[in-house]
């Protein structure tokens, strides 16, 4: 069991369901050994200031609790610091902490924590932006990008499915072009994936990523129509094997991405590039906690 000697928790506490959430790790960590300083952030556009000033008080533990938008967006303030991560799985998804072999319930993952044991892993960079788990090209960032503000506020789920479905009618292939340094592959694809981690929305989907490989990895989804990505996001979800058959998968340190048309980017689940782009992998960047049997 690592020690610690004091430790900061910031929560991502934007709903009802997020305050909950906080005040039930809060209990969880109460029975640490060491001091907590800990922060619900109803606001998201404080969150790094609130990462900042925590830093600023040089705990030996930063605590994150959020979905992968909120990790990822904050692990860059990480980098450079001595200081180990911890992550508190509270988003939908998930894929990061499930990379990480975390339990999914708060208290699974303070327990995590407690017991568990500092791992050394790789962060993915695109165009020097640190991410955590998987950035996506395709009809995700498209939908992300377009959506109404206060859609899904407004009409609920119903309404952001309708809209869905809207852009996934309007979406078409397009042509990736992949970059090693050293030769140049181009290719009609229905969905890229740039990865640092096997799990992209929740589900295991890339088998060659992971987090301490010192390797980023692309992999597309190869095909002219919409159907075949509906194939693959059902053989994937159900891990069926046939999930390989449409797809390419391409590994290095640094690779360079382009489309056409040029695509938006999301990087877990917040679209923040377009390309072309430069993905790469910054290899043992940060330390995180995990289950002592990882």
């Amino acid at each position: 069991m690592t020690q610690f000697t004091s430790a900061a928790l910031i929560v991502n506490a934007k709903s009802r369901k997020g305050q909950a959430l906080f005040e039930r790790a809060c209990k969880a960590l109460s029975g640490l050994p060491y001091p907590v300083d800990a922060h619900a952030v109803e606001n998201p556009d404080d969150l790094v200031e609130t990462v900042r000033n925590a830093l600023a008080k040089k705990p030996q533990l930063v605590i994150l609790g959020g979905g992968d938008g909120t990790i990822s967006g904050l692990v860059d303030l990480l980098v450079g610091h001595d200081v180990v991560l911890g992550v508190l799985p509270l988003g939908t998804a998930n894929s990061f902490a499930r990379t990480l072999g975390l339990p999914m319930d708060v208290e699974g993952a303070i327990e995590a924590i407690r017991t568990g044991v500092r791992k050394r892993i790789d962060l993915g960079r695109i165009d020097g932006d640190y991410f955590a788990n998987c950035a996506a090209m395709g009809i995700s960032p498209q939908i992300a990008e377009t959506v109404p503000h206060g859609l899904k506020k407004v009409l609920g789920r119903i309404g952001y499915l309708g809209w869905a479905s809207w852009q996934f009618a309007r979406f078409k292939p397009f042509i990736l072009t992949v970059d090693d340094g050293n030769e140049t592959k181009t290719m009609r694809v229905v969905e890229v994936r740039i990865s640092n981690g096997p799990y992209h929305g929740g589900t295991w989907l890339v088998d060659e990523a992971s987090v301490n490989s010192g390797e980023i990895v692309v992999q597309a989804v190869t095909g002219r129509y919409k159907r075949t990505l509906v194939k693959n996001w059902a053989a994937s979800f159900f891990g069926h094997e046939s999930r390989h058959q449409d797809t390419v998968s391409f590994s290095g340190k640094s690779l360079r991405i382009d489309t056409k048309p040029s695509l938006p980017i999301s990087i877990d689940g917040e679209v923040l590039a377009h390309t072309p782009v430069m993905a790469e992998v910054a290899p043992g960047v940060i330390e995180v906690m995990v289950p002592a049997s990882e």
